[in-house]
């Protein structure tokens, strides 16, 4: 499996293809179908990175507390 940024490149390269609109239709639906599971894939590896991640939050008493990020809108 590719890893995140080789990921989001071949994203930008399907995206910039199809943007050119000199592709037939059938090359065009399968490199739209390769850039939906590329951008899933990368929405996924992302939320993994966003669950491990934490805010410490500074308590009265001077203590620090992990507290998790707030989720992310879309």
């Amino acid at each position: 499996m590719a890893n995140f940024e080789e990921s989001i490149g071949k994203l930008e390269e399907i995206v910039e293809r199809l943007e050119k609109g000199e592709l037939p239709l059938e090359e065009s639906v399968r490199l739209f179908e390769q850039g939906v599971q590329l951008s899933t894939a990368c929405k996924d590896e992302l939320d993994r990175a966003e669950g491990k991640v934490q805010m410490l939050v500074k308590q009265r008493d001077g203590a620090m507390t992990p507290e998790a990020l707030p989720p992310l809108k879309d």
